[in-house]
């Protein structure tokens, strides 16, 4: 990689595959910036986030993620707080980040936006919550970390063999639902205590996860604030009426759930580990902290 191009990080299987085909478009677009393109091989998620560190140290112009949150995670790595313009490419299920920050939903006019953006000298400064868990690993990320009922659902479907696809989610949903029960967290707000017993608890910096899902539908990524939710215990029942209201963010209605805002946050329960954008995060206890303008979005 030489200084000044455009290093692209390609997810293949991103949306199960359904917009390969526009790869080549999406390259093309790119390449109206006037500068070169290249896209970084990786055949793990740990490979893609050691190119796009190399791409960043090489003196990339910007970094390019096509595919879901997931992708876009994986480049996050690379990009936080750095003097480097930050592409998104939605072409995953899930592309919530991109919703969040206006980024076009159609992966060429996205593209687009980008290429004129790098032409234009221009981006957008926007926020990005910093992980970092008891071994001092930071991680970086742009949505939703979930620390509740829903992380231990992904938990129990990446354990799962069988079935395939979004079919093991559903089933790991409905054997967790069998045994859900609350926890106790401890949990930290800018230095007040919030410690509570719970079914459900997220830390958010943009509005939604999981395809749309507005667990925080108040979440801004640029003011400078980390949106919290927390829902006091719930049964199987409960729980399940809760579900449906997320799509719309009505759920903060609910007097069971409670909302906060804050600019950083610790937060601990036993037996939990958390996931954001989607992605493994690692065990609790973690400490989340809003780092105000820390990606430059092409947009």
């Amino acid at each position: 990689m030489t200084s000044d191009d455009i290093a692209v990080l390609v997810n293949p299987s991103a949306g199960r595959g359904r917009r390969r085909e526009l790869l080549p478009a999406v390259l093309a677009e790119l390449g109206r910036a006037g500068m070169p393109v290249r896209v970084l091989e990786a055949a793990s998620g740990e490979e893609a986030e050691k190119a796009c560190h190399r791409a960043v140290a090489d003196g990339a112009a910007a970094v390019v993620a096509v595919g879901g949150d997931g992708t876009l995670h994986q480049a996050l790595q690379a990009v936080a707080e750095r003097p480097v313009g930050f592409g998104v490419v939605p072409a995953g299920t899930g592309n919530d980040f991109a919703a969040c920050t206006g980024v076009p939903l159609e992966p060429v006019a996205a593209a687009t936006a980008i290429s004129d953006a790098l032409r234009e000298g221009r981006h957008v400064a926007l926020d990005l919550a910093r992980a970092v868990g008891t071994d001092g690993e930071v991680r970086w990320f742009g949505a939703v970390l979930a620390a509740g009922f829903d992380a231990i659902v992904n938990e129990r479907a990446n354990r799962m063999r069988w079935p395939r696809g979004p079919r093991r989610y559903d089933l790991a949903i409905l054997l967790e639902m069998a045994w859900v029960r609350p926890r106790l967290y401890g949990l930290e707000l800018d230095g007040t205590d919030r410690s509570f017993e719970g079914t459900l608890v997220a830390v958010g910096n943009c509005a939604s996860y999981g395809g749309g899902m507005r667990i925080v539908p108040g979440a801004d990524p640029g003011d400078g604030l980390l949106d919290v939710i927390v829902a006091a215990p719930l049964g199987r029942v409960a729980l399940a009426r809760l579900k449906p209201r997320l799509r719309r963010g009505t759920h903060v209605t609910d007097p069971r759930v409670t909302t906060y805002r804050a600019r950083q946050v610790r937060l601990h329960a036993d037996g939990i580990i958390g996931y954001a954008d989607g992605e493994r995060i690692g065990p609790l206890p973690l400490e989340v902290t809003c780092v105000p303008g820390a990606v430059r979005l092409l947009r």
